[in-house]
């Protein structure tokens, strides 16, 4: 598992190799990695879910980083790109100020339809997209699962919305009525 400390050393030794190799990167981070660099609400994750460019010069230098820092070699990767929407948004990562590697985070709005498309986890459960969903909920101050549904929609083509995230999102306000923090 990565935690923050790992991930922006990596991310600071991808910039100092991006350098090296006379190439400026971009980089937007999503996931869990987003969540953890946006809002600080886990500590740890499993990789580094990024859609990135140069997509080249950005792999080889991860493959780099890999090796110096012993990371896993899929520490970074872009297979979340297939789920990207065209329409996301994406804003500068505060505090993350790199010379060859720019990096963004979602803004809270995309990131939380992201969250509800892949909809895995449950409440109480292993940490997933539900716990992520329901901070965002939370953090956006929203009160029901239609504003969250309409915010996925302006992202996400409707029919593309499954049952389960509409199944999710909808468990998550019963979990916070339940608990007094949706109202």
């Amino acid at each position: 598992m990565l935690t923050r400390e790992v991930i922006l050393s990596a991310l600071s030794r991808l910039s100092d190799r991006l350098h090296e190799m006379n190439v400026v990167g971009e980089i937007n981070i999503v996931g869990g990695t987003a969540m953890m660099l946006a809002f600080q609400v886990r500590q740890t994750t499993k990789d580094v879910d990024a859609i990135f460019a140069p997509v080249d010069a950005v792999r080889e230098a991860a493959r780099f980083v890999a090796s110096d820092l012993d990371l896993p070699t899929d520490w970074l990767h872009d297979a979340v790109k297939g789920f990207a929407s065209d329409m996301g948004r994406f804003q500068v990562a505060e505090g993350i100020d790199l010379s060859n590697l720019r990096v963004q985070t979602p803004v809270p709005e995309y990131l939380l339809a992201m969250k509800v498309m892949a909809a895995r986890g449950a409440i109480g459960g292993e940490r997933g997209d539900a716990e992520d969903i329901a901070f965002l909920i939370g953090f956006l101050k929203l009160r029901s699962a239609s504003e969250v549904l309409q915010i996925v929609q302006e992202y996400y083509n409707p029919s593309q919305i499954l049952p389960r995230s509409v199944y999710l999102v909808e468990e998550i306000f019963e979990q916070l009525n339940a608990s007094g923090e949706a109202s």
